[in-house]
């Protein structure tokens, strides 16, 4: 069964090379180096230069409609013969939102609270960037839904880097 794997930068190197991942969505500032695993086909590889704010603050890039709309159709095009890894610096917010918001995008019948659920259990540290699911939740014309599942299940346990974890797509 195909999987999410989340990690933070840190932590990307291994996390491909356990979970045999052959996709991978980068979520991080511009200008940050990421060195893409051997495993990855650069055609396989989406990044997303932006900053983990949620309003605009200068010099940051705050995430737009285009931003998530690049990861929905990557999320889309994804085969699922293989794990796909997802990652942001600290694997927190941008990387658990984007988790979310594959999830969501692939179970369009599945009930957001049931998916946020699954994220908080896979996850205790994980808080999804609000202003990535806001525009996704719009996207993907949930009305409202994803908003309010993220915000039920609160902001995650406070750490420095979250711990990587999977997603089974069930």
């Amino acid at each position: 069964m195909p999987r999410i794997h989340v990690c933070s930068l840190a932590q990307l190197q291994a996390t491909v090379r356990q979970s045999g991942a052959t996709s991978m969505i980068t979520l991080i500032n511009r200008n940050t180096p990421v060195e893409r695993p051997a495993t990855i086909n650069p055609g396989r590889h989406l990044i997303i230069g932006l900053s983990d704010i949620v309003a605009p603050v200068e010099g940051q890039i705050l995430a737009q409609e285009e931003h998530v709309a690049g990861l929905i159709g990557f999320i889309r095009d994804w085969d699922r013969a293989w794990p796909i890894v997802i990652h942001c610096y600290a694997g927190v917010s941008r990387s658990t939102a984007a988790a979310f918001i594959a999830l969501c995008a692939l179970k369009p019948g599945h009930a957001e609270d049931a998916l946020a659920h699954r994220l908080r259990t896979a996850s205790p540290t994980a808080t999804p960037n609000p202003r990535l699911v806001e525009l996704a939740d719009c996207l993907l014309e949930r009305r409202g839904r994803m908003v309010a599942a993220i915000a039920s299940i609160g902001r995650g346990a406070e750490c420095f880097e979250g711990t990587p974890f999977a997603l089974e797509l069930e």
